[in-house]
């Protein structure tokens, strides 16, 4: 339920009074308050904890921190960001497997400011964005501030795998009633599923691309890529990067990069969005429209998270550093995550496919009615409208092989037929 709109305007939205998330979370840590975190499950959280619940953050991005001056963080940054993080940042999220065509990043507030002015500049008001049905919920606030809607097609097919069939008809769908077209594909390491599209998969969704572009209408496919440093061997899972070469002159490819998850510097809010496209002209013209989207909204973004990246990149042994220490606490991710998959096979729950990173997510019918059976244990989980979403990222191993069989015994009080 809502407020009644007293000077504000409606303008087609409907606000809550309080985001679903952010009170559960708040829900659960007044409860750690009065229990103790060893009697409490708070898995709500989209940041990487230690087993003690304690934030992680890289030590030798944080060396790098106090070593700033005040200018390298008082002055203002230009509008599309510093040069040496414009370039910094293309290395960090392309590694070694940039594709070709003509590339540009400018700097966003994190991963939302780059899906932000997707949205603004490569649709029309009243346009539908298309993403999977399992997405992250924000997708639907982001459109809908600037007067679009999110429409989504089914991620996985009977098998559990992409189904490109649902991909291929959604985006012909909207192609035959839209001028263009932003498609937004969480991977890898997905939120909430922690599915990634496999090289097989990314054939699939080049192959539908190619097929709808001979329209002559265009298409931004964005690639959410906040989680790839997560995802697993940092190598492996950029070898699908190159495929976005392949896109025709009328599809650019936009991949959102954020720092907050690769060098755990979430309040900074920094991170870019980078285009590959098939033309100069095109590449020049995704750096003037967004950097004058950004310079109509946040204006610039922190001059302090582009210092530290440039500084990583330009310091081969420093590099080495953050990445060997990031290795270590991806492999803690990648066991809690494994921990959380096996006891759920061994308590027959269903979960989504899994592959990797910060969420696992449990198919129900009543997200909600399970989400407040499983509070009345002190798990703190978040409903979605597939299914709960359960964030390993910020509980133990311990407690993630714990939590299938509540799940289950939560799901089964309230009335769910578990297959």
């Amino acid at each position: 339920m809502t407020d009644k709109y007293i000077l504000a305007r409606e303008n087609g939205r409907n606000i809550p009074k309080e985001d679903k998330i952010f009170g559960i979370s708040n829900r659960a840590k007044a409860a750690i308050r009065e229990k103790g975190p060893e009697r409490v499950i708070n898995g709500t959280i989209g940041a990487l904890l230690d087993d003690e619940g304690k934030l992680v953050v890289l030590e030798s991005v944080d060396q790098v921190f106090h070593q700033l001056k005040p200018e390298d963080y008082a002055e203002y940054a230009p509008i599309g960001g510093t040069a040496p993080f414009r370039e910094a940042v293309q290395k960090a999220a392309f590694g070694d497997h940039a594709p070709e065509g003509f590339r540009e990043a400018v700097a966003t507030p994190g991963g939302t400011g780059s899906l932000r002015n997707v949205v603004s500049n490569y649709s029309s008001p009243g346009d539908e964005i298309l993403t999977s049905d399992w997405h992250w919920a924000p997708y639907g606030t982001i459109a809908g501030e600037i007067g679009r809607k999110v429409a989504t097609f089914t991620l996985f097919d009977e098998e559990g795998k992409f189904n490109g069939a649902s991909f291929r008809e959604k985006s012909a769908e909207l192609l035959q009633r839209q001028e263009s077209l932003v498609i937004i594909l969480n991977t890898p390491a997905h939120n909430p599923t922690g599915y990634s599209l496999t090289l097989e998969d990314w054939d699939q969704v080049i192959d539908v691309l190619k097929e709808e572009a001979a329209s002559g209408k265009a298409i931004a496919l964005v690639v959410d890529a906040a989680y790839i440093d997560f995802a697993g061997d940092e190598d492996e899972y950029r070898k699908f990067f190159p495929k976005l070469g392949e896109l025709p002159e009328n599809v650019i490819s936009i991949v959102a990069y954020s720092l907050s998850k690769t060098c755990t510097l979430y309040g900074t809010r920094c991170g870019a969005m980078i285009c590959v496209a098939k033309t100069r002209e095109i590449a020049d013209e995704f750096k003037r429209v967004c950097e004058y989207s950004s310079r109509g909204s946040w204006s610039n973004t922190a001059r302090v998270a582009q210092v530290i990246l440039s500084r990583i990149y330009e310091d081969p042994q420093l590099l080495k550093r953050v990445d060997e220490e990031r290795a270590g606490y991806r492999q803690m991710l990648l066991d809690r995550g494994r921990a959380f998959s096996e006891e759920a096979e061994k308590t027959g729950l269903p979960i989504v496919p899994f592959d990797a990173g910060f969420f696992v997510s449990v198919p129900c019918a009543d997200p909600d009615a399970v989400s407040r059976k499983l509070e009345e244990e002190d798990i703190y989980l978040v409903p979605l409208k597939l299914g709960i979403r359960i964030s390993v990222a910020s509980i133990s191993e311990e407690k993630c092989r714990r939590l299938p069989a509540a799940i289950r015994a939560a799901m089964e009080a309230v009335g769910e037929k578990i297959d």
